[in-house]
């Protein structure tokens, strides 16, 4: 029983934490030491059964996050390339 109450906690604080700072499931796992797959577990699965208004709200963020992955990736890659293009010094 005592596991399960942990749980559920944590997967309330992920959520919180999430709407809060808007951050990634990769960022929430990183800021709580667990798996990306225990952060996805635990809020699409359990917090749909813990409390469905924090449920809604956390899938309104992990959905914008998923429409932005692509722009973010990009950014990335043209970060990484564009230090190629900079004079090498002789």
């Amino acid at each position: 029983m005592e596991r399960n109450v942990l749980i559920e906690e944590r997967a309330v604080h992920l959520a919180q934490y999430i709407i809060d700072s808007k951050d990634t499931v990769r960022g929430a796992a990183k800021k709580f030491g667990v798996s990306k797959s225990t952060v996805h577990k635990d809020v699409s699965e359990r917090l749909l059964k813990i409390n469905p208004i924090l449920a809604h709200e956390v899938r309104e963020i992990l959905n914008e996050n998923k429409a932005e992955r692509h722009i973010r990736g990009g950014m990335a890659t043209k970060l990484k390339y564009s230090h190629n293009n900079e004079p090498k010094a002789m």
